[in-house]
């Protein structure tokens, strides 16, 4: 709040140099500046209001800069409108629907005094995550890009399994349950390197009855679609190659044949969804990488300083955000 109030105490003593008094009076000057306010004795010019003011209220001051560079480019859209919408109903939602407790909130939390205040602020919250976004994903090389095509992406994979479900009979543990139907899980791939065909095997043991009628037969499916542990074990595989050691998801350990593979889409189809990945993968691997991805979106922007003391409170600033996410 004191960061709004004194922005605003600014522009109105900005506004006052500009003025002469009614009676045709012109305005005082006091060692080069025009005096804004007189008090007994004292006279106060903008200029050393500015230079007090100037350190403690920079995050003002980036807001107004990032709405410029924001705001045509990311023009708001219906899209970013749902978005504050849904915040700000969650907000109410949360601490109810009395008028004093959300004005308060509004002033503890966020720092402001209106709903209309609180939307300008999600707003730029929003450009800027659409900003960081793209400037992550333009930044992406290209190697980076190929390599997880090369690694992550893959056609259509057609395959059979054999589910063994943890189940507990009697006074069993969930532990002695887990321990059991794994055994079972290890002895069935043992009679596979055995000789015995897959198929019979799943007909005669799967918990799963919708597929084990047909052998397992669990059809095409698409890797990113099935539990991680699954898809890592279908991506691993060569085509009719079953897994050496049972594969566990909720649903209980999976013996897995791999029977048919399509060819993986083209790089240029799945470009945008990959550089999307490597942008979120990124984000939560490195919590700061929003802020030095906001300051040096700036720097592109060749934002000019003309004040070293207002550089030195920005760079200061963006520091003290970058080295706070690291912790």
């Amino acid at each position: 709040m004191k960061k709004r109030k004194g922005l605003i105490y600014l522009g109105a003593l900005l506004a006052i140099t500009t003025l002469v008094t009614g009676c045709g009076r012109e305005i005082e000057v006091k060692n080069g500046s025009k005096v804004a306010v007189s008090a007994g004795k004292e006279k106060f010019t903008a200029t050393e209001y500015y230079e007090k003011i100037k350190e403690d209220n920079i995050s003002t001051l980036i807001d107004m800069i990032d709405h410029s560079l924001l705001d045509e480019t990311y023009v708001t859209d219906d899209k970013e409108r749902d978005s504050i919408d849904n915040q700000i109903n969650q907000i109410k939602q949360y601490y109810g629907q009395d008028e004093n407790t959300y004005k308060s909130v509004l002033q503890q939390y966020f720092g402001v005094e209106t709903e209309q205040e609180l939307r300008e602020k999600l707003s730029l919250e929003y450009k800027r995550k659409l900003a960081v976004d793209d400037y992550i994903k333009d930044n992406l090389k290209k190697e980076e890009i190929k390599k997880y095509y090369n690694e992550n992406i893959f056609g259509e994979v057609k395959a059979s399994h054999i589910l063994i479900a943890i189940e507990k009979e009697g006074e069993e543990t969930d532990e002695e349950a887990d321990k059991k139907a794994k055994e079972k899980a290890e002895s069935i791939i043992k009679e596979l390197d055995e000789g015995k065909k897959f198929e019979d095997l799943a007909k005669e043991y799967s918990s799963d009855k919708t597929t084990s009628l047909n052998g397992g037969n669990l059809g095409f499916l698409d890797v990113e679609d099935v539990p991680e542990d699954f898809g890592k074990a279908l991506k691993s595989l060569k085509v009719n190659e079953y897994t050496k050691e049972p594969i566990k998801t909720e649903l209980g350990y999976h013996i897995i044949l791999k029977t048919e593979e399509k060819d993986k889409p083209k790089l240029k189809k799945v470009q945008d969804d990959i550089k999307e990945t490597l942008k979120d993968q990124k984000l939560e691997e490195d919590s700061s990488l929003f802020y030095e991805s906001l300051k040096k979106y700036r720097e592109d922007k060749k934002i000019t300083w003309n004040d070293d003391v207002l550089k030195k409170a920005y760079n200061d600033y963006m520091d003290k955000l970058i080295d706070s996410a690291k912790k």
